[in-house]
């Protein structure tokens, strides 16, 4: 677990917020959920003040659960980002979509994530609704990416999902640009069960740093391989040696990770001409490396071919995603 830089009254006081009015303490668990892209990693980061989800362009990118909290002096947030609820026969897509309804139901509050556009409700996101409502969880409805339409279009969106469920709230934001982003935490705090809070003050999330340096090589490969090939990619982390990590100025981590795929001519697109595509991608996971672990990071990554994992039970544990993931 890493302490953030600053708490989260700190972040309120420099940015000139008001103090929040004395009452019961407040904490609980608030699960992110919806359809496949609808912004739930880029709101959780935002929501967190730094990055804990991978984010890319592609659906279907977050596989797990993933927590983030968010302490105030008057309550504690234990966001839940889940993989997108999507239409799933077997094997990982199934197993990412029990996820994310198990999370849903340790929930005490939910946030269901649209993206801003047309009235119109699809089949796909009907039946999300449908899967969410059925958790009798405290819903609130979130339209997030704003950005992408015009103000006048948001009054017939928001009368349209109104009509769809007795809502807590309906909250319009831009988890990416940050807009009406500041005052959600608000609206879900008074749903939340009093209480004291359930991690210490300095904990903002209780993944493991080396499957946060995973997801950064998984994140690099969504994001540079197309098609089917960063479906069947997993990461997992081999080696995390911090020995040298307190030693001087420049400490350092040494990570050796395999990249598993599920056929030979994916594990050619991994690597690339002369390893040239592995080199990119490992690069710019390390970047993201050092920030996330304040000091110098050696990556080695190796691609191995573990035929068709996302199918077989075997080849989900082998991947590290077993059955409680």
């Amino acid at each position: 677990m890493i302490p953030s830089d600053e708490t989260q009254s700190e972040h309120d006081e420099r940015a000139g917020r008001p103090a929040r009015a004395a009452g019961p303490h407040r904490a609980g668990f608030v699960a992110i959920i919806g359809r496949p892209n609808v912004g739930k990693s880029t709101l959780l980061n935002r929501l967190l003040g730094q990055k804990i989800a991978i984010v890319s362009p592609k659906p279907q990118t977050t596989r797990g659960r993933i927590l983030g909290v968010v302490t105030r002096p008057d309550s504690q947030f234990c966001l839940l980002d889940t993989p997108g609820l999507h239409e799933a026969k077997g094997g990982l897509n199934a197993r990412m979509v029990q996820s994310a309804l198990d999370t849903l139901n340790d929930a005490d509050v939910a946030l269901f994530l649209i993206e801003a556009g047309s009235p119109a409700i699809d089949t796909q996101t009907k039946k999300a609704l449908d899967q969410v409502k059925a958790s009798r969880k405290p819903l609130l409805l979130v339209i997030n990416k704003i950005d992408t339409v015009q103000k006048q279009e948001l009054l017939p969106l928001m009368h349209r999902w109104s009509q769809e469920h007795p809502w807590t709230a309906i909250y319009p934001l831009s988890a990416l640009t940050g807009d009406n982003v500041d005052g959600l935490l608000d609206a879900v705090a008074q749903h939340l069960p009093e209480g004291p809070s359930l991690f210490g003050d300095e904990v903002w999330t209780d993944v493991p740093e080396r499957a946060l340096c995973a997801e950064l090589v998984r994140e690099q490969i969504m994001r540079q391989l197309s098609q089917e090939v960063p479906y069947s990619c997993a990461v997992v982390v081999e080696d995390f040696d911090e020995s040298e990590r307190e030693t001087g100025r420049r400490g350092l981590v040494r990570i050796h990770a395999q990249v598993i795929v599920e056929r030979d001519s994916q594990k050619s697109i991994v690597i690339g001409k002369a390893g040239a595509r592995l080199k990119e991608i490992g690069t710019l996971a390390r970047r993201e490396m050092e920030r996330l672990l304040g000091c110098k990071v050696f990556l080695q990554l190796h691609v191995r071919v573990e035929p068709e994992w996302t199918r077989s039970e075997k080849g989900m544990r082998r991947a590290g995603y077993g059955e409680h993931e």
